[in-house]
């Protein structure tokens, strides 16, 4: 399991609680800055259809969680320091941040949109800071540590293009590896910057423009607008709707998510996370009782969620990509070769073939590979086939 989710923003912005209720990891949370000083790292799980309902059989899931017609499948998340203003100089704890954010390919930027966390994360009256802000704030401190980055390594750089025999892209990507990304994405940067002047003649103008499609094209980030459940949120969610269209912007209560998630675990409901309701199994305590009724009215009626399983969902399918894919030996009995049902729920990059799903399991399965069959309709599917997302695929090997 590689890292795929990074919950990143200011401190104090419910942040490390989306972390616990998206992961029930035990992150400290508190209400002032810099609770988190160490990166956080937890399961969290994407949800989608159990299949084994289709096909009428019981599953017995290694690598993943089945629940109530739904299979959890495990991805990575970690919840890196809180940010401030200028952390791409080392501020804060600008450094530490920095270096975290270059391990998540996807981003969930998790923003106070009841505004009422200042810039610096201390808390202000609701509604009296402009969460749009922090969206800005962010994409300009990561856009400015790219920059300066490229600066520091400018002049060697050029001197290497001058030298001959090596692209800008092979020697960027390079410079760029330590931030997570490589040739593929400085090609695309590139393209997406449209720069006319040669490296050589590159200044201040060039490089910023640069650094930003560098940003705009090798982190995905979508906006978690945390704190639904009090009255200025509403507000606040609509003006990031407005302010960032490009943006997947989903309302969240995380702290709603995570009483919901505690109570089911102590047996007092019962609640499935990512859906619209729960069931009360048990009277409970009169905090509970209020805290489950303004759940119920500000978040779950008015969103249809918390938001939190959204989010998850929406980082690893839609930003990432992902697909989701159950391998099994025997197509008629649905079974691993040890005869378990429907035990193992791959996440695959979209694309994916049906020889990469067999190297995806064991090595030894993909170099044995001679086909594979979908389970559904019996097809046969060719070696390099992309496969589909909730597929179920029989993997064909040589003795």
């Amino acid at each position: 399991m590689s890292m795929e989710i990074g919950v990143v923003g200011k401190p104090n912005t419910g942040k490390s609680t989306f972390f616990r209720a998206a992961t029930l990891a035990s992150a400290e949370t508190g209400d002032y800055p810099f609770t988190t000083v160490e990166a956080n790292r937890g399961v969290a799980f994407v949800r989608v259809p159990e299949p084994a309902a289709e096909f009428g059989v019981e599953p017995q899931p290694r690598n993943s969680v089945s629940i109530s017609g739904y299979r959890f499948v495990p991805v990575e998340m970690i919840d890196v320091p809180g940010l401030v203003p200028g952390a791409h100089a080392g501020r804060g704890l600008g450094n530490r941040f920095m270096d975290e954010l270059r391990r998540a390919p996807a981003l969930v930027h998790v923003v106070d949109a009841s505004g009422g966390t200042d810039a610096e994360g201390n808390p202000v009256r609701p509604g009296t800071h402009d969460p749009c802000e922090d969206v800005e704030f962010l994409e300009r401190e990561v856009k400015l540590w790219y920059r300066s980055v490229l600066e520091r390594n400018w002049s060697r750089v050029t001197r290497r293009l001058t030298l001959g025999g090596e692209s800008l892209p092979r020697v960027l990507g390079e410079v760029l590896a330590g931030l997570g990304m490589g040739e593929k994405e400085v090609k695309l940067a590139l393209r997406e910057a449209q720069l006319s002047q040669p490296p050589g003649r590159w200044g201040e103008e060039e490089l910023s423009a640069l650094s930003e499609a560098l940003w705009k094209t090798s982190r995905r980030m979508l906006i978690a607008a945390n704190k639904a459940d009090v009255g200025t949120a509403k507000q606040g969610i609509e003006a990031l709707s407005r302010r960032f269209p490009e943006r997947e912007v989903i309302p969240v209560s995380a702290m709603g998510e995570l009483v919901l998630r505690e109570l089911a675990e102590q047996g007092v409901i019962r609640y499935v996370p990512g859906d619209g309701s729960f069931e009360l199994l048990e009277s409970p305590g009169e905090r509970e009782k209020k805290a489950l009724k303004i759940i119920k009215e500000r978040v779950l009626e008015p969103y249809g969620s918390t938001g939190v399983q959204r989010v998850i969902n929406t980082a690893v399918l839609e930003l990432l990509g992902r697909i989701v894919v159950f391998p099994v030996a025997d197509e008629h009995r649905l079974c691993d070769s040890e005869g378990r049902v429907l035990p193992d729920a791959l996440l695959l990059e979209g694309g994916s073939t049906a020889r990469e799903l067999a190297y995806a399991i064991h090595t030894d399965l993909g170099e044995r590979f001679v086909g594979a069959v979908d389970v559904r309709t019996g097809r046969r599917i060719s070696a390099e086939e992309p496969l589909k997302h909730l597929d179920v695929i029989k993997i064909q090997v040589r003795p």
